[in-house]
């Protein structure tokens, strides 16, 4: 494994490593708004020259379509973002998602009306959804390396410049990182018996019957599960990162093969799946199961301090095989307000927000950039002081950074969710 993909993103001053979208099936609120007035269009616009961005931007409003099923992080977007907005006279309007794929839709249909002035601005993207825009030719580039807080992004970190394997050229500018991690109840379960590995955890489903399930892998953290397995029993992850048909042939029949042989040992038998992580959450809260998962970067903290999990809830992963990545912003090439939408997307970058967003109050979104190439002292300090005080129920950044492996391609993401129902749960 490249141990070059660090998680929490690109990550400490102090060393520890550098450089992980999400989607949920929770419903979307009514994402109709109206039109956003701006005077400008991305012709008119020289993102190199970052003045005139800002007085492009200025008494706009910017809408951010991105996923809203985290109240912490939706809370933090509004609250602090939006602050720093209004100190460049820019307005956010965030238009919470259900499914990120709900905002392609619309850039897609808006360009086929022809509609010059789209009412999407900025979308929280990536993996199959920002591959299907940008091979459309739907998104804006040339504006994502302009932005002044690029100076403190790592692009020459794969977990950062490949997409689910795509290389993010111009179009896309990452904002936050997470990795996979398994949680469990210490009430329960000492560390000491926890699963290493995923050969370990199906050893651990069939002498606990019925005390092991996993997400529905047409959910993203149901993927990056099986992501990981793929990885483990093929013993690398070079080979995942570009589709390749021959591959995916030869080395998925080892992992269906590998889940039917302990199906019988899951939760209800394995004849059904969480649909999601909130499901998964569910379970263990209920104390039906031993084991749920989460891409935050605080573990469990975060459903700890919302209450959706107990206080004794931890989070831990395996040795390896972990995946993580970045969350990207993009702005669709008929944006009403490109300006706008790069003025927030820089704010993203900003170290001082970027130290904010990783408590589980802010939602747990790792860290977008990296510490090493901050020269201001005091910033750096406080990235560190961020990650030294993430609470009980988070895992150790130097464990993160240890086990942490790149997603697939995004075509090899959609294949485990699709040839996972006809070979594991239909077999």
């Amino acid at each position: 494994m490249q141990k070059s993909f660090g998680l929490m993103a690109m990550l400490l001053a102090l060393a520890v490593v550098a450089a992980s979208c999400g989607q949920s099936s929770e419903t979307a609120a009514d994402t109709e708004t109206a039109a956003a007035p701006t005077d400008t269009d991305s012709s008119d616009i020289d993102f190199s020259d970052w003045d005139s961005v800002l007085a492009a931007a200025d008494g706009t409003t910017v809408r951010w379509h991105m996923w809203g099923g985290n109240d912490s992080l939706n809370t933090f977007v509004d609250d602090v973002y939006g602050a720093e907005l209004e100190k460049l006279g820019v307005n956010l309007e965030r238009v919470p998602l259900g499914n990120t794929k709900d905002a392609v839709a619309t850039v897609i249909a808006e360009t086929e009306a022809n509609t010059e002035e789209g009412s999407v601005d900025l979308i929280w993207i990536n993996g199959a959804n920002s591959a299907n825009l940008a091979d459309q030719g739907l998104l804006l580039t040339d504006w994502a390396r302009s932005l002044p807080n690029t100076q403190f992004v790592n692009f020459d970190s794969e977990a950062v410049s490949l997409d689910f394997g795509r290389d993010i050229g111009t179009a896309q500018s990452p904002w936050a990182s997470a990795q996979t991690q398994l949680v469990y109840d210490s009430a329960n379960l000492d560390e000491a018996d926890l699963p290493r590995s995923y050969e370990e955890l199906a050893t651990y489903a069939c002498d606990n019957p019925g005390r092991v399930t996993y997400v529905d892998p047409n959910d993203f953290h149901g993927a990056r599960f099986l992501n990981g397995a793929l990885y483990e029993l093929a013993g690398g992850t070079e080979q995942f990162i570009e589709f390749d048909e021959q591959v995916w042939s030869e080395q998925s029949p080892a992992l269906w093969d590998w889940l039917n042989e302990w199906e019988s040992c899951l939760w209800r038998d394995g004849q059904t799946y969480p649909e999601d992580d909130a499901a998964l959450h569910g379970l263990l809260a209920n104390g039906e199961v031993d084991f749920s998962i989460t891409l935050e970067s605080a573990g469990a903290a975060a459903k700890i301090a919302d209450g959706t999990l107990p206080e004794t809830a931890r989070a831990f992963v395996f040795d390896d095989w972990m995946v993580g990545d970045s969350s990207y912003v993009a702005i669709p090439s008929n944006a009403s307000n490109p300006a706008g939408a790069a003025v927030l997307a820089n704010v993203l970058l900003e170290p001082a927000l970027q130290a904010q967003q990783i408590s589980p109050e802010a939602g747990g979104s790792g860290f977008a950039i990296d510490a090493n190439l901050i020269e201001d002292e005091s910033i750096k300090k406080a990235l560190e002081q961020a990650l030294a005080e993430l609470p009980e129920g988070s895992v150790a950044p130097e464990d993160l950074a240890g086990s942490v492996a790149p997603v697939a391609g995004a075509d090899y993401q959609t294949k485990l969710g699709e040839d996972w129902r006809p070979n594991v749960l239909e077999a």
